[in-house]
């Protein structure tokens, strides 16, 4: 046979196949370029809603309220939506049609979660009073029955654990904060409070890891004042930060306390004393609450945890050793390591994991899209991420990008806001700069102030009559550039000595670098605001010891 005849045999077999592969290339690198756009377009959305959480929270002083912090998720989830639609407007896609994509969104908060996704309202529960008011109102919103796309009620971070004569419900949350409900030896108990080694307490004397915890004189700009008269006195109570109004025209005002809602200023007719004895008060009911749980729940292991048919089937979730690992100095049950916060990790991961879960599923029952909604496999770093941070989760399945179905996924977290103070959430100010605590430029041989990370961000300033809105920093400070872009040295705390413990790391700083720093964790957790310190009853059946009447009474107010 001539080559001119191969040639031509070998053109007609490969042309096609060639021509095949070329097309079938083609369509696969466009389905990964679509797949990439999509993932951006979703972790734009996500990140718009996450920051517009956060500067709602941050320049709300009623953001932790319970109504307050709905609308600010509310606003959000809009915030998304709205991105998400702009985003894809090029590709086709309006909100309405993007919404069919997207199964859930979640909201990880300091001691629970929302979830943002369709349910079925649900009136059946209600008496027959209840219904018959609901019935007779026809203005009502929903009805029973309807389907609902909102936040389901929230979730909190509990585990119920049985032993003995021990059947309590405990709550999580973000940091070494619990809650305790239930009964123990018979009686039941309702407490709550932070889990601490280290403390020591000697009459009016507080201690933390050989450090004296002293009062404090705070003071922070509450304004973008144009004759810049300085800083100011200021007292934070469940969340709500009090100035004193040292600046007033009338000097008779000058001792008056006042608060800023959104701009707007609001007196208070309370006295405070600017000697802070917040992070003794918290060391100190640590201490208490601590020394309670070493009594009552000590022996407590995994393996006591059951499920919501009361079975003991949790133990491959997790494990079998005790929850309540108090140690020393070495061997914290603070301690990021300890079997306390693997525990608490676990309970926070299954929770989110589990109901998640169940609502994407259930989409399948509200869609009309013609997919298969359900939970992808998220990886061990990515929870880590959500278990240990404020975050939003966002979910879009079934979109069209050529060769096969988008299923994507974003998490944005958030380590700037209201809702928890991390162990990343101080810095560390002298009085030009501000410091992360691990920044190796740190010298005991200045004096520091801890200060909460948000206090360095942009707030709202009094409005002043006009439609302008002005904008001021609590703190002045600048940021060291050793601890913004030169995070790494041989003290770094990656390293192996202490392997991202950062007490372990405060510790061999100590001097006035540990005792700022825990000062100031101590304070700003405990000038959190949680619905627990509306009361002027404690976890202990005693009343709480304030500094004075007046802030008794702005507990009792709030």
């Amino acid at each position: 046979m001539k080559i001119q005849n191969l040639a031509v045999i070998f053109i007609i077999i490969i042309l096609p196949i060639s021509l095949t592969l070329s097309s079938y290339t083609k369509s696969q690198m466009q389905t990964l370029n679509l797949q990439i756009s999509y993932d951006s377009k979703l972790d734009n959305a996500t990140y718009d809603a996450l920051k517009a959480f956060q500067l709602n929270t941050k320049n709300s002083s009623t953001s932790d309220i319970a109504n307050s912090k709905l609308r600010d998720i509310e606003a959000s989830v809009n915030s998304f939506f709205n991105s998400l639609s702009s985003n894809f407007n090029m590709a086709g896609y309006n909100q309405s049609i993007l919404k069919t994509f997207v199964p859930a969104l979640v909201y990880t908060m300091y001691d629970g979660y929302y979830i943002y996704s369709p349910y079925t309202n649900d009136l059946t529960s209600l008496s027959d009073e209840e219904k018959s008011k609901l019935q007779s109102n026809t203005k009502a919103t929903y009805h029973n029955g309807d389907r609902i796309t909102g936040l389901k009620p929230y979730i909190h971070y509990s585990c119920r654990y049985v032993k003995g004569n021990i059947d309590v419900v405990i709550t999580y949350s973000l940091d070494n904060y619990i809650t305790v409900q239930g009964t123990v030896g018979g009686e039941a108990v309702y407490k709550y409070g932070y889990l601490l080694d280290n403390v020591q307490v000697n009459g009016e004397d507080v201690y933390y890891r050989d450090l004296e915890i002293e009062s404090e004189a705070l003071t922070q700009y509450a304004d973008d004042d144009p004759m810049d008269n300085g800083e100011v006195p200021y007292v934070k109570i469940n969340g709500i930060k009090y100035y004193q109004d040292k600046f007033n025209s009338d000097s008779s005002k000058r001792n008056d306390w006042y608060s800023i809602l959104n701009g707007e200023k609001i007196n208070s007719d309370m006295k405070y004393k600017t000697n802070n004895e917040a992070a003794k008060q918290y060391y100190k009911e640590a201490n208490e609450f601590s020394n309670w749980v070493k009594v009552n729940l000590v022996n407590l292991t995994g393996d006591d945890a059951v499920d919501e048919n009361g079975d003991h089937t949790l133990t491959q979730r997790f494990g079998n050793g005790k929850i309540f690992d108090f140690g020393d100095k070495n061997d914290a049950i603070e301690d990021f390591d300890s079997d306390f916060n693997q525990h608490r990790l676990a309970v926070i991961r299954y929770s989110i994991e589990k109901n998640l879960s169940i609502a994407i599923a259930n989409y399948n029952n509200y869609s009309s899209v013609q997919t298969n909604f359900q939970m992808p496999d998220l990886r061990e770093d990515e929870w880590t991420k959500i278990i240990n941070n404020v975050s939003i989760i966002s979910f879009m399945q079934g979109l069209n990008i050529g060769g096969k179905v988008y299923n994507g996924y974003s998490i944005i977290t958030n380590t700037k806001n209201e809702e928890v103070v991390t162990d990343e959430s101080i810095y560390l100010v002298d009085n030009e700069q501000f410091y992360k605590p691990t920044d190796n430029s740190l010298d005991n041989s200045t004096t520091y102030i801890g200060v909460l990370n948000i206090d360095f961000d942009r707030r709202i300033a009094l409005n002043d009559g006009t439609d302008i809105t002005k904008y001021f920093f609590p703190k002045k400070q600048l940021a060291s550039y050793s601890s913004i872009v030169n995070q790494f040295g041989e003290n770094n705390i990656e390293n192996d000595t202490y392997k991202n413990n950062i007490y372990k790391y405060i510790d061999s700083k100590g001097g006035n670098i540990a005792k700022a720093y825990y000062t100031a964790l101590g304070r700003e957790r405990y000038s959190m605001y949680k619905s627990h310190t509306n009361t002027d009853r404690r976890t202990f059946g005693t009343e709480r010891k304030y500094e004075d009447d007046g802030l008794r009474a702005a507990y009792n107010h709030l």
